[in-house]
């Protein structure tokens, strides 16, 4: 990742006597710390950078695992989502945390081991069901890999659970935690890609794409099962041919077969974020498409436009590899039928076609 900087410390009362805050501090020793009594209600770092520079240390009070928050209107996957902290420090244009300016900095939660075992308990009482878990859904799940060490014993529980795996979804390099673990099973690395004018233009602090790549390959080449995120797509000048280059770049560095999903999803916001986005990242080209607003209140593109993504990308996608666990983020059922060719029909029916990818890949 490009430039992690943490500039100062906040630490909760309730979080000094944890095992990760002494862990985590003795990472950064030459930082200031500041102990607070609790999260003030209506913290306002600057706008310009939401406290990206500042790590806060607190325990969560809430369930460490929870359902995606889908909605019923559009076909969800039926993902959960391990709570290890919220915010990040890449500043992506587009990205939804910039509308959570009552809730800045880079916010830890230091009881992660004591929630992991609740966890762990609800999966191990449900032996027949298949857990597909990530960190990525509030955070990117390796940009303070180095500091808080998550991956150095989130990998063993999970490696462990035959109906569980843990995927980690990241826009950076910091792959030396995970290469360091000896576990590998039933665990995905994963990597959000865009096209070449949108990573650069869009995706600020973020890695290239070919750095991006580098780390994928080199986490398949040490026996990482892969994923991939092309969410969002965004239309903008010569989209077809920005969105090839990057495909280009997955066949140069990445064996298709290693692959256990490749999800396609577009720009879709709350419409309290647009005026957050023009703002903070004034010169960006996320806002320039036509819109509409869907059926869970969103601001999404008008249909056609997103069909026409979709199926350009899996027409390339399927020419590269027929069998890569294909799919739709929060679509409908005829957008799927339209531009995929054919359709989960429901939530259900999409849950069960990537639990049949897990049970195909990892048994």
């Amino acid at each position: 990742m490009k430039d992690l900087m943490i500039k100062k410390v906040i630490i909760e009362k309730e979080a000094s006597g944890h095992a990760l805050t002494d862990q985590i501090l003795r990472r950064i020793p030459d930082i200031p710390v500041q102990t607070i009594e609790e999260t003030e209600s209506k913290a306002s770092p600057d706008e310009t950078d939401m406290g990206k520079e500042t790590l806060h240390l607190l325990s969560y009070k809430g369930e460490f695992l929870k359902p995606c928050p889908g909605t019923r209107e559009y076909i969800c996957c039926g993902y959960q989502i391990l709570n290890v902290a919220t915010n990040c420090p890449l500043d992506c244009s587009y990205c939804i945390l910039q509308s959570y300016f009552n809730q800045p900095y880079l916010k830890t939660f230091v009881n992660l081991e004591q929630g992991v075992e609740q966890v762990l308990k609800v999966i191990d009482s449900s032996p027949d069901l298949v857990f597909r878990v990530g960190t990525g859904e509030f955070t990117d799940s390796l940009a303070i890999d180095p500091i808080t060490r998550w991956s150095d014993w989130l990998l063993p529980l999970f490696s462990k659970r035959k109906n569980a795996v843990l995927e980690l979804k990241t826009k950076t390099d910091n792959i030396r935690g995970l290469l360091n673990s000896k576990f590998r099973d039933r665990i995905i690395v994963s990597w959000s890609l865009n096209s070449p004018l949108i990573t650069a233009r869009e995706e600020h602090r973020a890695v290239s794409l070919k750095k991006r790549l580098e780390a994928a390959r080199q986490c398949q080449s040490e026996g990482f099962v892969l994923g991939f995120h092309f969410d969002p797509l965004i239309p903008h000048p010569k989209w077809k041919e920005e969105y090839t280059k990057t495909l280009e770049l997955l066949d140069k560095y990445i064996d298709p077969k290693g692959i256990i999903w490749i999800s396609l999803g577009s720009l879709r916001f709350m419409p309290g974020l647009k005026p957050i986005i023009r703002r903070r990242h004034p010169n960006t080209c996320v806002l320039d498409g036509e819109f509409i607003i869907g059926l869970d209140g969103k601001i999404r593109y008008f249909k056609p436009i997103r069909m026409e993504l979709y199926s350009y990308m899996r027409r390339n996608l399927e020419k590269w590899h027929p069998d890569s666990g294909l799919y739709l983020c929060m679509e409908s059922h005829d957008v799927w039928q339209k531009s995929m060719g054919w359709s989960p029909e429901n939530s259900n029916g999409l849950r069960r076609y990537l639990d049949r990818r897990v049970v195909e890949i990892f048994g």
